[in-house]
């Protein structure tokens, strides 16, 4: 009690500070012959927060059309992911691919780390905290990710990774003893459902080359999921840029060293995988992550969500174009099973609540946004 209080008093002082820099200055701008709307006369401290979308110049559906426009241009970046991989994959060991693409995304988040305003380091545990989930969600899952796309294709991978924010959810009601509702049952269900429907497509016509890379991809949901609750338990005490930057810096680092092994298949980068690798660090790892944050201050996370789940026809598309790979009419109906039962599980119902535990469509926007930074 003593601390609300004193929580209270500290706010209050403050909304009084800033209440009497308004009036100095509404003074000022009085006695300069300027009038004062009511809004104005209404201290800051009191005045209700904008929703997102509102309270901009402009009207509130053009900010959020734009806002919009960045989610989906993130999910543009993030799909592409996978086809520019596997196009760095036929030169390059996957595990020296992480390393360069993590390393040069490190170097460039850190010059964008302190470019944020009155931006601090946070201690060393909280540094050292965030780099070991860095092991977990970069190092173990594009390691299995990197190499799952060398054994299959990049297509699988766009539709298997799409149910990631369903195996997460999974987990978290398996470990945590929290019952699903109906609607997240079936909608995991349908999603499980669908990546059998891609390996079993794969198993018969592809041998088992392609069936042990679609099973990494899947074993690397489980990774990605782990990784989640992990961040969820710790949560993290500072922006989500910074945790990003040291969470990639000691992915980065490790697969440095495990890429170490793979030194006789080394050779000289030509210009097009510097390209490439750029491309993965720049566009995919922080491009996409901006955009995508941009884009959250002008919509909602249901609807993020909703455009993330274009990320699959985005995937495909760009498989096909990009890295030249052929789908499968059961490899769609896969993909499309997949998405159906990440939306059925993100729903809300129609009284506007969610159908899933308290914060889990707010956490599922960010769990898929993760999944390609």
């Amino acid at each position: 009690m003593g601390d609300e209080r004193n929580v209270i008093g500290r706010y209050t002082a403050l909304a009084r500070r800033r209440a009497r820099q308004e009036e100095g200055a509404d003074a000022d701008g009085a006695g300069a012959g300027g009038k004062r709307t009511v809004r104005e006369r209404i201290p800051r401290a009191r005045r209700r927060p904008a929703e997102p979308g509102q309270g901009r110049r402009g009207g509130g559906a053009r900010w959020a059309w734009a806002g919009a426009a960045a989610v989906g241009a993130a999910a543009l970046a993030w799909s592409t992911s996978f086809s520019v991989t596997k196009l760095a994959l036929e030169r390059t060991p996957p595990l020296t691919v992480g390393a360069l693409r993590f390393c040069l995304a490190a170097v460039l988040l850190a010059v964008a780390v302190r470019l944020q305003r009155r931006w601090k380091p946070p201690s060393v545990r909280e540094r050292l905290e965030m780099a070991a989930a860095g092991l977990l969600g970069i190092t173990l899952y594009f390691g299995l990710e990197n190499f799952g796309v060398d054994l299959a294709t990049a297509s699988d991978a766009t539709l298997i990774v799409a149910s990631y924010p369903v195996v997460t959810f999974a987990l978290e009601f398996a470990l945590f003893r929290r019952r699903p509702a109906p609607a997240a049952l079936l909608g995991m269900a349908l999603a499980v459902g669908g990546v059998v429907l891609i390996v079993r497509d794969n198993a018969d016509s592809a041998g088992s080359q392609r069936l042990l890379g679609d099973l990494l991809l899947a074993l690397g949901g489980l990774a990605w999921a782990a990784y989640n609750l992990l961040l969820v338990a710790r949560r993290p005490r500072m922006s989500a840029l910074t945790a990003t930057y040291y969470q990639t810096l000691g992915g980065g680092l490790a697969f440095a060293a495990a890429a170490l092994t793979e030194h006789r298949d080394w050779g000289g980068l030509a210009p097009v995988d510097i390209g490439l690798m750029a491309y993965l660090a720049g566009v995919c790892s922080i491009g996409g992550f901006l955009c995508y944050n941009v884009g959250l201050r002008s919509i909602s996370s249901t609807t993020a969500v909703t455009i993330l789940n274009t990320i699959p026809v985005f995937g495909v598309v760009s498989a096909v174009v990009v890295a030249g790979e052929s789908v499968t009419k059961m490899q769609i109906l896969g993909g499309a099973v997949v998405v159906a039962g990440v939306v059925l599980s993100l729903r809300r119902d129609p009284s506007g609540h969610d159908e899933s535990p308290p914060g889990e469509t707010e956490k599922a926007d960010g769990e898929k946004a993760g999944a390609e930074t």
